[in-house]
């Protein structure tokens, strides 16, 4: 059911060519779902990027909209092709050539959550796939190329920020060593996803408010950024992954002491973000 796929928050007034989303930070585990699991609801929720919707939720205050996915990424991961199935979770599916994504467990119905878990006892019937991802992931994308088309139409040009989390092992583990560890990692595929000129201004909103700020490594964008970043279209895509160490208890899944104070450092980043752009606009008469 669309309604129940995604939410858009939207500002009384579009003044922003930036679209924010967060693919990530559903939390409609539904009764259903977690009995067909082996994980409990603690468990499962650990690949969840959790709360960075609300941080983010100061968007259409600055003009722009947020949306924000309302299942889960352990259900439907958003930010996979849907034709990435894994034949070793959906009964029927052929084994070929499978990306590094799906081998690992992360397709678009996801294996395993963090630390390789797995989320079933055996494999889901095809048709519970297709199920999921025709009621979830086709409005989510259909949602999302609708505000890019709209921001593009407006303003001439279209910016999503994709919203993430990381966990803080990945960023001890894969930071350079002798280098300071990035709080903040940007992906735009290496510039194939975004124009530079807007990364850095993204990049200059994080480190303005005092935030480490690294580019494509260790992430780089998945689908999201791949599909949507067309920067010779004038419309770009940036990944935005954030440490959860600085706003959340991962092992409990629940904000630490620092998240309103990171959420108040990232409504002016948001504000900052949202005006890019902004300057190329002629001056339109009242």
């Amino acid at each position: 059911m669309p309604d129940t796929a995604f939410s858009v928050i939207s500002p009384q007034k579009l003044a922003s060519a930036v679209v924010f989303a967060s693919p990530h930070s559903g939390t409609d585990y539904t009764d259903s779902f977690l009995a067909q699991s082996i994980l409990g609801r603690q468990e499962i929720r650990s690949s969840e990027d959790a709360f960075v919707d609300l941080l983010f939720q100061a968007a259409p205050e600055f003009g722009a909209p947020l949306l924000k996915a309302l299942k889960p990424r352990a259900y439907l991961d958003l930010n996979r092709s849907p034709d990435e199935l894994d034949p070793a979770v959906i009964e029927g599916v052929q084994r070929r050539g499978q990306n590094p994504r799906v081998a690992s467990g992360l397709g678009v119905i996801p294996r395993v959550v963090a630390n390789g878990r797995a989320i079933y006892s055996g494999k889901l019937p095809l048709a519970e796939a297709e199920q999921r991802i025709h009621a979830c992931w086709h409005p989510y994308h259909k949602a999302l190329k609708g505000l890019l088309e709209q921001a593009h139409h407006q303003f001439g040009q279209a910016i999503l920020v994709d919203c993430h989390s990381m966990p803080h092992e990945a960023v001890d583990a894969m930071a350079p060593r002798g280098a300071g560890k990035p709080e903040i990692v940007l992906g735009d595929r290496f510039g194939a996803a975004a124009d530079s000129g807007v990364v850095d201004r993204i990049e200059a909103a994080f480190a303005a408010a005092g935030l480490k700020v690294a580019r494509n490594t260790p992430f780089a964008g998945a689908y999201i950024a791949q599909t949507y970043g067309r920067p010779s279209r004038r419309q770009h895509a940036v990944q935005i992954e954030i440490d959860r160490a600085l706003y959340m208890d991962e092992a409990n899944v629940r904000p630490n002491a620092n998240f309103e104070a990171l959420r108040k450092l990232l409504r002016q980043v948001v504000a900052e973000i949202a005006v890019i752009g902004q300057e190329e606009l002629p001056l339109a008469a009242e």
